[in-house]
């Protein structure tokens, strides 16, 4: 599903809503309501529109807190240490897991091959140390 934005207010447009304007120089100008269109056919600023106020995109940064800053710093290690328990607590349970299961069901490991070494590598060997 494609969302588009509206050109004027910057607005969420879905898919079957709003009209779309599409200038002599192939510039697709979207809408998602006919406010929007109306405006933009009488040439009004979308910046000093006060009415889409609460839609726009605001990139304000927030305020720097050092006694925030200073608690994050100190709550990192205790988030490690509490991150790795849990991952050791996690790979604990799986590994109990997995051999009660291969107990229930031997099948879920590999046969034993057994494997047969030629004699005659050793005696090229042997022969060539005298």
């Amino acid at each position: 599903m494609r969302l588009e934005k509206c050109w004027f207010c910057s607005s969420t447009i879905y898919p079957g809503h709003g009209i779309q304007f599409v200038r002599n120089d192939a510039k697709i100008f979207r809408f998602c309501r006919s406010k929007c269109h109306k405006n933009f056919k009488m040439k009004r600023n979308p910046r000093k529109d006060s009415t889409f106020e609460f839609e726009r995109k605001r990139n304000r940064p927030e305020r720097y807190d050092r006694n925030l800053a200073e608690n994050v710093l100190k709550a990192i290690p205790k988030i490690d240490k509490i991150r790795v328990s849990r991952e050791e607590r996690h790979h604990k349970n799986n590994l109990v897991k997995a051999r009660y299961v291969l107990q229930q069901d031997p099948s879920l490991t590999l046969p034993k091959i057994k494997v047969k070494v030629s004699q005659q590598q050793s005696e090229e060997n042997h022969a060539m140390e005298e």
